[in-house]
C-alpha cells in the first residue's frame, strides 16, 4: 500500500462529552471513533499524506499492525482515506428520466384577506380580486398526480394561497372528486392545508377533521409580536381573531396533530417566548420557525446580526428540547425534529428538496411550477396540467441543481443535508435558484454540529426517544421532501 491522504470533505469530527464522533459526510452517517480510529484520523489530519513507514513510526508502538490495517480498510471503504495519487472524481449526476410525483400543490387563490408585511408574494391582493383556480384545472392537476405517481400507494394534495380558505368551494369539490378517484386505483390520498386561521369556523374544522387534513397555521406568537406584521388589508392586527379561532380548532380537531409556522422578522425574534406562548399557552403540537431574509420589503428581513441571534436562540430552545427528550418528553420544536430526523435517517441529498421531482405546484392557468413559492414569479414553468410535464426541461433543471461545485458546495461538510439550500430563497435573494444561500452557510454548519451533539446526548440518555417521537413523525403524511439519493 502506498501513501494515503485524508479526504477532508468526506469526514467531519465532532467531540461530544468525551465521545469522538465522526460524520461520514456523503451519507450523514455517524460513527464513534475508538482509540485506534481516533489516532489514525488525527495522524492524517496532521499530514497531507501518510505512507506505511510514517504509520509504523507514529502508531506502531501503540497499536498492532492488524488493528491498524483493519482501521485503514474501514476508512478506505468510506472514501475517507484514498490513495494519494488517485485524482478526485467529479460527483456523478443522476439522470432524470421521469418525475415520480407524490404531491401536487394547488394554488387555489392568489388573494388573501391579510396583508402581512413580509409576504414573499409581491402582488398582494384581496380574496375577491385574487386569481381563483377552477375545478377543471384542479381535476386535471389531480389526474396528472395520479399518472406520475403510478408506482405509489399514497399521494398528497396541498391547498395553498394566498389564503386557501377563501376558495373553500373548490377545496370541497377536489376532495369529493379525489377520494373515490384514488380509491379506483388502489391509492390513498392525503390532504394538507396551510391557513392564517382567520376564516376558520366550527363547521369547517369538523369537515377538515372528517377528512383528516394535515393542518398548519401561520401565526407569529403573542399579541404584540403577531400584530406587528400580520394585519388585515385595512391595517388592523389579527391576533385576537386568530387566537380565538386557534383555541376553537385545537379543542375540536382530533384527526392529526396541528402545527404552527412562525416567520421571524426584524423585531420579531423572541424564539423562546414565541414557542412558549404557541405551544404551552395556545396548545399547538409543534412550533416551527422560518427566518425572513429575502422578502420583497427589505426592512422586515433579518440582517446578518439578527439572523445569527435568532439561530443562537433556536439553539437555546434546542437545549430545552434535548433536556426534555432525555426525560422522554417532547416540547414540540419542529426545527429540531427535522434536524434530528436528518441525522437519525442518514440523509443524503443530491438536491435540496422535492421541488420539481416529488412535488410540483399548479397555478390558476394550470402551469406547473417548481413549488408554491415560485407561483407568480418570472421563473420558467415546466409544462401544464393539460399537456403534461415538460420532462426534458424539468430534468435539465434537476440535473443542473445536482452540481453546485462551482459554488463550493462540493467540499461543504453539510452538503448531504443542505444540498445548496432552498431554490426560491436563492432566487429571491440572489436572482439565481442554483446559488447557495450564502447568508445561511456558516449558521447551518453550526446548526448541524449542534444537531450532532444533541443526537449523541439523547442517544446516551434515552435512545427510545427516537422510536417513540421521531419515527412516528417520519411516517406521518405531509408535503413531499423527497430527494435524489
Amino acid at each position: 500500500m502506498g501513501a494515503l491522504t485524508l479526504i477532508r470533505h468526506n469526514a467531519h469530527r465532532v467531540d461530544v462529552d468525551g465521545h469522538a464522533m465522526l460524520m461520514h459526510v456523503p451519507t450523514t452517517s455517524l460513527f464513534e471513533l475508538d482509540g485506534v480510529a481516533r489516532d489514525v484520523y488525527d495522524l492524517f489530519r496532521r499530514s497531507s499524506a501518510v505512507d506505511p513507514d510514517v504509520m509504523r513510526a507514529e502508531l506502531g508502538a501503540h497499536h498492532a499492525p492488524d488493528t491498524l490495517a483493519d482501521c485503514l480498510q474501514s476508512f478506505l471503504a468510506l472514501d475517507i482515506l484514498r490513495d494519494a495519487e488517485t485524482p478526485e472524481m467529479p460527483r456523478p449526476i443522476a439522470k432524470v428520466e421521469e418525475i415520480p410525483l407524490s404531491t401536487i400543490i394547488l394554488n387555489v387563490n392568489t388573494g388573501c384577506n391579510l396583508a402581512c408585511t413580509y409576504c414573499y408574494k409581491e402582488d398582494l391582493t384581496t380574496p375577491a380580486k385574487g386569481q381563483k383556480m377552477g375545478f377543471e384545472t384542479a381535476r386535471a392537476s389531480f389526474e396528472l398526480l395520479l399518472k406520475q405517481a403510478h408506482a405509489r400507494d399514497r399521494v398528497n394534495v396541498v391547498f395553498f394561497g394566498g389564503e386557501p380558505l377563501s376558495n373553500m368551494a373548490l377545496i370541497r369539490e377536489v376532495v369529493a372528486y379525489a377520494l373515490p378517484r384514488a380509491a379506483e386505483l388502489g391509492k390513498t390520498v392525503d390532504f394538507s392545508l396551510t391557513t392564517n386561521a382567520t376564516l376558520l369556523t366550527p363547521e369547517l374544522v369538523d369537515w377538515f377533521d372528517a377528512h383528516r387534513f394535515a393542518l398548519t397555521v401561520s401565526m407569529d406568537g403573542p399579541k404584540a409580536l403577531h400584530d406587528a406584521n400580520r394585519k388585515t388589508v385595512g391595517g388592523k392586527g389579527t391576533y385576537d381573531l386568530v387566537a380565538r379561532n386557534v383555541r376553537m380548532l385545537l379543542a375540536r380537531y382530533r384527526s392529526r396533530p396541528v402545527g404552527v409556522r412562525v416567520t421571524l422578522t426584524r423585531g420579531v425574534t423572541d424564539v423562546i417566548g414565541i414557542h412558549d406562548h404557541l405551544k404551552n399557552e395556545l396548545g399547538f403540537h409543534e412550533v416551527g420557525f422560518g427566518p425572513a431574509t429575502s422578502g420583497p420589503i427589505a426592512v422586515f428581513n433579518l440582517d446578518d446580526a439578527a439572523l445569527k441571534s435568532a439561530f443562537e436562540d433556536m439553539k437555546t430552545l434546542g437545549r430545552r428540547y434535548v433536556e426534555a427528550a432525555c426525560r422522554g418528553e417532547n416540547i414540540g420544536f419542529s426545527n429540531m425534529h427535522q434536524l434530528l430526523t436528518d441525522i437519525a435517517q442518514g440523509t443524503k441529498k443530491a438536491v435540496p428538496c422535492g421541488a420539481g421531482l416529488g412535488m410540483l405546484a399548479v397555478d390558476k392557468e394550470g402551469e406547473l411550477h417548481l413549488c408554491h413559492r415560485f407561483v407568480g414569479s418570472n421563473q420558467p414553468t415546466y409544462g401544464n396540467v393539460e399537456t403534461g410535464i415538460d420532462i426534458p426541461k424539468l430534468a435539465g433543471f434537476i440535473e443542473t441543481a445536482q452540481d453546485r461545485s462551482a459554488f463550493g458546495c462540493k467540499t461543504c461538510r453539510i452538503r448531504s443535508i443542505c444540498a445548496g439550500g432552498c431554490y426560491h430563497e436563492s432566487y429571491a435573494r440572489q436572482g439565481d435558484p442554483f446559488a447557495p444561500v450564502w447568508h445561511y452557510c456558516d449558521l447551518m454548519r453550526d446548526w448541524v454540529d449542534f444537531g450532532i451533539e444533541s443526537y449523541v446526548r439523547i442517544m446516551q440518555a434515552n435512545p427510545s426517544f427516537f422510536r417513540s417521537q421521531l419515527e412516528p413523525r417520519i411516517t406521518r403524511s405531509g408535503p413531499a421532501r423527497e430527494v435524489l439519493q
